[in-house]
């Protein structure tokens, strides 16, 4: 049962959600779980602008779940192409597998049930539970955590398992008796759009955000430090060293392993460092090459480290059987947008076509 502050509290995000919150957003047009669903993964870890084009792309391919169920791995991959940590793809896959063979191929409509599918933790099972059935449950994603931090002056990193039971006991006590769905919009669309991590827009504009009179982190002045930031770590370097093998307007691609970094998608093949690369592709791809040259080296920085790709060009004698090779395929020119690669590879390719 909420109390008289905790109602005030919801009353004034569920009034500013009418009046100024996102409306528009194609997934709120819908109630429909499986498009709520791809869109709360789509949106981990990956800002709106980013996830329409590849929501909606997503829904032209696999425009129910059942076919998303039924699809190989291989072309949700390429479809999902670009927009990164590719786990949640692979995870989206198995989770539609699991729904079909377990449920009927209906989502479930308790928030556990739903929790307990591949991919999807609380916050995102509650958010599904809430828009799609009507649940009254508290979500805890990025921007909820940093409007209850600054709001409420909870201090601690969010990823703490002290700060994270907190801000969970927080969220629920919130929650008001009705309009469940309108209020969690709304603490969304205010960590979003108001209550940013840098430059809130309550330090410039006074109107802007229903809760900055009773706001702990402006009246204190603890907006920039609130919530508290993890440590920064010197991320580690790598280097990996491709080699773009090409005949005419095609290049040998290689299938990653299904975990790990950039699973499952198409890349350029690894060369271990010291091997040359005509041993490495007389060994591996039973050819010989020739016309050797090195790119400019590409930098990609990944959560934990970061990536310098050293590409290797060179052109292909081909042998009968090198097309054949396990786990190996030949891509044309023209297919290499719609091809399933991680975005570094994409760009070295565009690069060396485009020369």
């Amino acid at each position: 049962m909420e109390t008289k502050q905790n109602h005030t509290f919801s009353a004034r995000l569920i009034a500013w959600q009418r009046r100024y919150g996102r409306h528009d957003l194609p997934w709120q047009r819908t109630q429909d779980p499986y498009h709520v669903w791809l869109s709360e993964i789509m949106l981990q870890q990956t800002q709106v602008a980013t996830v329409i084009g590849y929501y909606r792309r997503f829904l032209e391919r696999f425009p129910t779940l059942p076919e998303l169920a039924a699809a190989p791995q291989e072309e949700v991959m390429a479809v999902w192409s670009g927009l990164g940590y590719y786990a949640r793809a692979r995870n989206l896959h198995r989770c539609a597998q699991a729904v079909m063979e377990q449920h009927g191929g209906r989502f479930p409509q308790d928030p556990e049930l739903i929790a307990a599918l591949p991919g999807i933790g609380r916050s995102t099972a509650n958010a599904i539970a809430v828009f799609c059935f009507g649940a009254r449950r508290a979500i805890l994603d990025g921007n909820v955590k940093r409007v209850l931090c600054r709001s409420h002056g909870v201090a601690g990193l969010p990823g703490t398992t002290a700060t994270g039971k907190a801000l969970w006991a927080l969220a629920e006590t919130l929650l008001p008796d009705r309009d469940a769905a309108t209020y969690i919009q709304a603490q969304m669309d205010l960590g979003a759009t108001v209550c940013t991590r840098t430059r809130p827009a309550c330090l410039t504009e006074e109107s802007a955000c229903p809760l900055a009179d009773d706001c702990v982190a402006r009246s204190q002045g603890r907006v920039a430090e609130l919530p508290a930031a993890k440590p920064r770590k010197i991320l580690p370097q790598r280097e990996v060293r491709l080699l773009l093998l090409y005949q005419g307007d095609r290049v040998l691609l290689e299938r990653r392993p299904p975990s790990g970094i950039w699973g499952g998608l198409l890349s350029l093949p690894e060369i271990a460092t010291g091997v040359d690369p005509a041993t490495y592709a007389a060994r591996a791809l039973s050819c010989e090459i020739s016309r050797l040259a090195d790119m400019p080296p590409l930098r990609h920085n990944f959560t934990h480290f970061r990536l310098t790709l050293l590409p290797i060009t060179a052109e292909a004698k081909l042998a009968p059987r090198v097309a054949e090779a396990a786990g190996h395929s030949w891509l044309r020119r023209r297919d290499i947008d719609a091809a399933g690669l991680p975005t570094p590879v994409r760009k070295i390719l565009r690069d060396f076509f485009s020369r």
